[in-house]
């Protein structure tokens, strides 16, 4: 149990975590790229520059598909001309209200959108004609449907070579379904529950969700909605384009919940710095990270919403329906998590080390494990400032001298620039990962001696602020050290500093 959902678990009526929104793309190897394309063309006596005309009879057959489809459930394909004036979400939402969630295909959309494909090259240096890769606009069909085992989906399809899929699912409809099955009461909204009757059973039936199943639904789907599948053997490459998974801490009642999430919120939007965005994430803030770091706050009609982004990757908190805490682990590349996995070297030899995660959908079980990990760290920190009396007395507390074998350690007084500086270093995020040594203190505090940093981690420890790692010269911060980091540096850059401003003025 995290130490957020521990403290309030008098309040909390159930935690379901679970896979939000998953897209997943589909590339065939057979001609994904253009060395793979001029191969096949080749290997069946088509000319490079005859590459469109053999394109043409594959794009109207998704188009004669698309058509009937469409006919065959009653339904007319709607074009859409622009995507600025048009959201998708919304006419689906009100179609679905209007037949029913009852399976089957919902709507047909149309649109022409930029898409990946090749065009043939003669370089008239080596005399060789190729295919070199190249973005065009084709049509796009958009089936959206509802199965009975995923709920609402959609698959998109280009009209033209080398067709690669986008697929898209809700974990939480899957859920929906599987509780169905199991006769677990619940009610839901949107892509929330709201009530669950068994929040036990209803997170091992989330975790059920494994590739194998998904990829033969994927395989159906792309059977039905894009007939030139059958022409390539290799049949597609599944591989993540976005997951977002998400946990959601379910409070009693809206007079519990709304007064300490606009606490946590706006009080973790300036103590949450860039290290601790990346320690969430499970990474290290370092000179080879690329991409930015930080937080973005607002209040939307849907609630309030904090977001930390690092790259490609981040993690959210936002209040769903008044009663719900969402955290939210979300990523545009599944690759930005690293995990323990045989890697195999270029000499052959394979090894078990931290490598970058793939992208293929059977890493479906470790992306679960890593974003899990992620939203179990989240609620970790927020837990250290959403009780900001047990923070206020922790400070008291070891603002205080206290005495051990007869000596006397003084306390910690965060307006001393040296105290002030080393609780900044402490809170540096990636010690929350490996810990910390006396030389790492040294590296970031130079005026501090070998001497003295010996006597600074006594008086560190004394106070119960860190603690060792076994055997090691490791120390990591304690729940209180944490609560007194936190609650000491917020009360200062928000609350301090501004009236002394003020004041000045």
């Amino acid at each position: 149990m995290n130490p957020f959902v521990e403290r309030h678990q008098d309040r909390i009526a159930g935690v379901i975590s679970c896979f939000d929104r998953v897209v997943v793309t589909g590339t065939l190897p057979d001609i994904g790229h253009a060395q793979a394309m001029a191969e096949y063309l080749t290997y069946h006596d088509i000319r490079l520059f005859d590459f469109p005309r053999w394109a043409q009879p594959l794009r109207d057959d998704i188009r004669g598909n698309a058509e009937r489809l469409a006919g065959e459930a009653g339904l007319e394909i709607e074009f859409i001309r622009s995507h600025k004036a048009f959201r998708k979400e919304q006419r689906i939402k009100a179609i679905v209200k209007e037949r029913g969630e009852h399976p089957g295909l919902v709507h047909v959309f149309s649109a022409m959108e930029t898409c990946a494909s090749f065009r043939p090259w003669h370089d008239k240096e080596t005399h060789r004609t190729s295919l070199k890769p190249s973005i065009s606009k084709c049509l796009h069909y958009y089936f959206y449907f509802i199965d009975e085992s995923f709920g609402l989906c959609y698959v998109r399809v280009p009209a033209w070579a080398p067709f690669r899929l986008q697929v898209y699912f809700n974990g939480h409809n899957w859920l929906a379904r599987r509780l169905d099955k199991a006769g677990i009461v619940y009610e839901m909204a949107d892509n929330a529950f709201l009530f669950i009757s068994d929040f036990a059973r209803a997170q091992q039936l989330a975790e059920r969700l494994d590739a194998k199943q998904l990829h033969r639904h994927l395989n159906r789907w792309a059977r039905r909605f894009c007939p030139p599948l059958k022409l390539f053997r290799s049949g597609y490459h599944r591989s993540f384009m976005q997951a977002e998974y998400a946990a959601d801490v379910l409070f009693h009642r809206q007079a519990d919940f709304q007064p300490l999430f606009d606490n946590i919120v706006r009080t973790a939007v300036h103590s949450t710095q860039a290290d601790q965005v990346a320690t969430f994430l499970g990474r290290r803030l370092t000179g080879a990270c690329r991409g930015e770091a930080g937080n973005d706050f607002s209040t939307r009609a849907q609630g309030t919403r904090i977001r930390h982004q690092m790259g490609t990757a981040g993690i959210k908190l936002c209040d769903k329906h008044a009663i719900m805490a969402r955290m939210e682990c979300m990523t545009n590349d599944v690759s930005f998590f690293k995990t323990h996995r045989v890697v195999e070297q270029r000499d052959g030899n394979e090894v078990w080390k931290p490598a970058p995660l793939r992208k293929n959908i059977y890493s479906l079980r470790d992306l679960r494990k890593v974003v899990h990990a992620a939203n179990e760290r989240y609620p970790a920190f927020i837990a250290a400032i959403d009780d900001p009396d047990a923070g206020l007395k922790a400070i008291d507390k070891v603002a205080q001298p206290v005495r051990e074998d007869g000596r006397s350690c003084r306390g910690f007084n965060l307006f001393l620039s040296d105290d002030y500086h080393l609780f900044l270093t402490l809170a540096r995020g990636e010690w929350c990962i490996s810990g910390f040594r006396a030389v790492d203190l040294r590296a970031h505090l130079p005026w501090l001696a070998p001497t003295r940093c010996s006597w600074l981690l006594k008086r560190l420890r004394t106070h119960g602020l860190i603690k060792k790692v076994g055997r090691r010269y490791k120390y990591y911060l304690t729940k209180v050290g944490r609560r007194v980091l936190v609650t000491a540096l917020d009360i200062r850059e928000s609350v301090v500093l501004p009236e002394l401003c003020e004041a000045r003025a």
